[in-house]
């Protein structure tokens, strides 16, 4: 009985390990890909009233950051979470927080003077938005911005998570709060970075 047990035990955990072991290799092909979709983002001559935030693991929401951030000539701002790393720890760490509204982010807040609007963006973990977008709002003024929350994600969002985050967003001095977003599918089978932004550009608003 315990031999059955401690393999078992044994054989869970291999199936654990390899389970994230895939799925890590897989954030790191994708984190390749899109590194090579990114460009360095140039000053642009006047002060943009725009500001494009975003948290990003993969480098999904990293790509769709910049696309939105060239389309409205706006400043683009990172978030960085080390707890989130590429990686086996990095992995097990997202799924741990994942509904979690608390991270350890850099920097924990932007100088959002001057910008009417402001885009704040990550991917969905376990149907919410990550935590860091969370803690950066939490510690940042959007005293009468409009503001878009823009996701990424790979099966679906629950709408109680983003209502909830609209909440903050409007206890944190917000003029407005949309919700943008866009499917890009399960690893293995997602879409073209190409389609992804033709997808994000077909729903806004004309």
């Amino acid at each position: 009985m315990i031999k059955w047990l401690f393999l078992s035990s044994f054989l869970i955990a291999m199936c654990l390990f390899t389970f994230a072991f895939v799925v890590t290799r897989i954030e790191n092909f994708q984190h390749a890909q899109n590194s090579e979709q990114m460009t360095d983002n140039a000053a642009h001559p006047l002060k943009p009233k725009t500001a494009v935030i975003y948290f990003s693991r993969s480098g999904n929401t990293g790509v769709l950051a910049q696309h939105i951030a060239q389309s409205e000539q706006a400043d683009l701002f990172e978030i960085d979470a080390e707890d989130y790393a590429l990686g086996i720890p990095g992995w097990m760490s997202a799924l741990k927080d994942a509904r979690n509204n608390v991270a350890r982010i850099s920097p924990t807040k932007i100088n959002l003077n001057g910008y009417d609007k402001v885009y704040l963006g990550a991917p969905i973990w376990l149907y919410s938005p990550a935590p860091p977008i969370w803690q950066f709002v939490q510690h940042a003024d959007l005293t009468e911005k409009d503001v878009i929350l823009y996701n990424s994600f790979n099966s679906k969002f629950e709408q109680r998570f983003i209502d909830d985050f609209g909440l903050l967003v409007q206890a944190k001095g917000a003029k407005s709060f949309a919700h943008q977003y866009i499917k890009r599918g399960r690893m293995g089978s997602q879409i073209t970075t190409e389609q992804m932004l033709a997808d994000f550009d077909s729903q806004q608003p004309k």
